[in-house]
């Protein structure tokens, strides 16, 4: 492909600094929302009871607070999900990231998934916040990842989003291709294995607009000294690996 400059800024308003490992303290949270501060990452990704702690970080500053939603498996109820988003939307966050349940979309109910994201989507934009759903790629087809897109744009979704990073893989350039592809709309966000700036680099080559990592300091440590030295461009070269 024909090299396409990008700069570090625009590589930052593409991630979601991500901060949802089980084990995460109050500490990392705080030197998370520093370093996303600092580039000036587009949101903080994190666990629902750690809003109120992100949120007085950023207080400021122009990175987003955001959440999950049914994180990670998507099982809980739909009324469980729907309570979560307000929640979560109530204290502050302006994005959610919601699982959608992958049991019941293997199993055919598309009604019931499409239902689900009906019901999240109105409680996340009457609250003035925009909706990602989660497909887990890892456990779908090629046909079932365009089922599921078509499902979250009727849906109202904002964003359809690859993985949660719990699965046996995550985001993969082939899907991203479909997923932008079938997006009819909506924008798509990768995450789960974008932990270099070549992978971060193809990932937005593919017309992909987001990426959930906890790398963003490797990647943006190495797109600033590939940008002074005026080798930072877009590149279908990168490899993907596991988990966030």
């Amino acid at each position: 492909m024909e090299k396409k400059k990008i700069t570090v800024q625009e590589i930052a308003d593409a991630l979601d600094h991500s901060l949802l490992r089980p084990d995460i303290t109050v500490k990392e949270l705080k030197e998370g929302c520093d370093l996303a501060k600092q580039y000036k990452c587009v949101s903080v990704c994190v666990r629902p009871s750690d809003l109120p702690i992100v949120i007085e970080e950023l207080k400021g500053t122009d990175v987003l607070p955001t959440t999950v939603i049914g994180f990670p498996h998507g099982t809980c109820t739909t009324e469980t999900k729907v309570f979560e988003t307000k929640d979560a939307v109530e204290k502050g966050a302006v994005e959610v990231d919601m699982v959608m349940n992958i049991g019941r979309f293997l199993s055919g109910e598309y009604d019931y998934v499409l239902d689900e994201i009906k019901q999240v989507a109105k409680a996340a934009h009457d609250g003035g916040a925009l909706l990602k759903v989660i497909f887990e790629n890892y456990y779908l087809t090629d046909e079932q990842i365009i089922k599921a897109s078509e499902l979250a744009k009727e849906g109202g979704a904002d964003f359809s989003k690859t993985s949660t990073g719990y699965a046996g893989g995550g985001a993969t350039i082939h899907d991203l291709k479909i997923m932008v592809e079938h997006a009819d709309g909506m924008k798509v966000k990768a995450a789960g294995g974008v932990k270099t700036l070549d992978a971060a680099l193809a990932v937005l080559a593919t017309g992909t607009v987001r990426i959930g990592t906890r790398s963003s300091k490797d990647i943006l440590e190495e797109a600033v000294k590939r940008e002074e030295k005026g080798e930072l461009f877009l590149s279908d070269e990168g490899e993907l690996g596991t988990g966030y």
